[in-house]
């Protein structure tokens, strides 16, 4: 199960963990066009949903539809997020709200749908997607960087919580990323983040796609509860 898999990182995370023999189901909340163009791509071992991770009933409906079209969901991808950059003087509370209750409150909404059965079952892995700004923050970013920081901890705490039940919980960090929500940036941003990353240059979505993957697998069984950057050394 792959949240936000119709763009960018979700996108790719869907194609490698579909080419890996996974059956994938994703959601989407706006962009049906591109969600349908993937799905397509892959064919059938990839199913996309329209969900708002910020709505509780909605995503538990979602979770019972794609186990019983797909059977236990065995690894959870929390992909979905969103921006909303200001400065903290002129961020409205609309975009501090969206921010967090996408980015954070819907982690705990998709963890909350599928924990039990993990539990029950003895086995999964849940891999949220966080970012170098909850690691290091970032300016005009308080909204963003809170809901990251605050993926670190709740991975943490519930990596205590189910280890126990053979069930791994993990944090993949990018840093800056090839994708088209980083290449709409402002060129001044992006000189000064290249200037400031020790590698030299943006990564790529098949480099945080492949992590995920090897933590979705059996070789990752005994790490839980990391917080793995993906960021050429951005967070140093």
């Amino acid at each position: 199960m792959v949240t936000g898999g119709s763009r960018g990182i979700g996108a790719e995370i869907v194609r490698t963990l579909t080419t890996a023999g996974a059956k994938v189901a994703f959601t989407y909340q706006q962009n049906a066009s591109a969600a349908d163009s993937l799905t397509q791509e892959l064919g059938p071992n990839a199913i996309a949903f329209c969900c708002d991770s910020r709505d509780l009933k909605a995503v538990r409906a979602t979770i019972e539809v794609v186990t019983a079209k797909l059977g236990p969901i065995h690894g959870l991808v929390n992909n979905a997020g969103i921006t909303r950059d200001k400065p903290l003087v002129m961020m409205s509370e609309e975009e501090w709200h969206d921010v967090i209750d996408t980015n954070l409150t819907g982690v705990f909404h998709f963890c909350r749908a599928v924990i039990f059965s993990m539990i029950k079952r003895r086995e999964g892995k849940i891999v949220t997607i966080g970012s170098v700004s909850g690691e290091i923050g970032n300016r005009g970013q308080t909204n963003y960087s809170a809901a990251k920081a605050g993926v670190i901890g709740f991975t943490k705490a519930l990596a205590k919580e189910t280890a126990q039940y053979g069930i791994t919980v993990n944090v993949v960090s990018p840093g800056y990323i090839d994708t088209d929500m980083v290449r709409r940036l402002p060129e001044q941003t992006l000189k000064y983040a290249l200037e400031h990353i020790p590698a030299g240059r943006f990564g790529t979505t098949h480099e945080v796609a492949s992590l995920v993957r090897y933590l979705l697998t059996d070789d990752a069984n005994y790490i839980t509860g990391q917080v793995l950057s993906v960021g050429g050394g951005l967070a140093i």
